[in-house]
């Protein structure tokens, strides 16, 4: 199994810089051909949403629907997926972003009765508490 950065995971996706990410395809093919999962922490994806919301523009929607393609692609071994699912679940339909809900449910996870926060977009988010 091979991990990606952040860095990789964004060329690949958005061919932004086309010299880089003909290396990205190479990589990626590569470990198609040899059946070899990649790794994504959940640190890669919230980087890659970050890049992706304010580098690149992306809406909500547009982001969603990459990280429901990561999901779904055999090739993806994505840490903590059904955390990450079920957090991607609570992006699409809150107004929080997607770093808020996956702390949350980390937090929950780990035993949390919540998380506190500041973050007024979380005040009717089940499992954060506004302070």
């Amino acid at each position: 199994m091979r991990a990606l950065d952040t860095n990789v995971l964004v060329r690949y996706l958005v061919n932004d810089d086309p010299a880089q990410a003909a290396v990205a395809d190479r990589v990626l093919d590569d470990c198609r051909r040899k059946r070899e999962p990649v790794f994504l922490s959940i640190l890669v994806l919230c980087e890659m949403v970050w890049v992706l919301a304010s580098s690149f523009g992306q809406s909500k929607s547009e982001i969603v629907a990459v990280l429901e393609g990561i999901l779904d692609l055999d090739l993806f071994r994505v840490e903590r997926e059904p955390l990450v699912r079920r957090s991607l679940e609570h992006f699409r339909r809150g107004k929080g972003n997607f770093a808020d809900y996956l702390i949350g449910a980390i937090g929950n996870e780990a035993g949390c009765r919540d998380t506190v926060t500041f973050d007024r977009a979380l005040k009717d988010a089940p499992g954060f508490q506004l302070l």
